[in-house]
């Protein structure tokens, strides 16, 4: 089951709910209990390999780049 990012429509609480694609239209939220909420975008996160190194998105291998045209 996936962690879903919400924002209340009426209190303006933001909040985290493990929650299965057919109960999202269920959530209410924790501070008020109210069901307007909004199901927020949200960014992922990963853990490297053991051993590997994290992704950048900022990097470019040196490999990658020859020199040569």
């Amino acid at each position: 089951m996936p962690i879903y990012e919400f924002a209340c429509n009426k209190c303006g609480r933001a909040f985290e709910e493990l929650v299965s694609i057919s109960k999202i239209n269920e959530v209410v939220c924790p501070q008020c209990g109210s069901g307007q909420v909004k199901k927020k975008m949200s960014t992922f996160a990963s853990k490297p390999a053991e051993g590997g190194s994290a992704f950048s998105l900022n990097t470019i291998p040196s490999s990658s780049c020859s020199g040569s045209v």
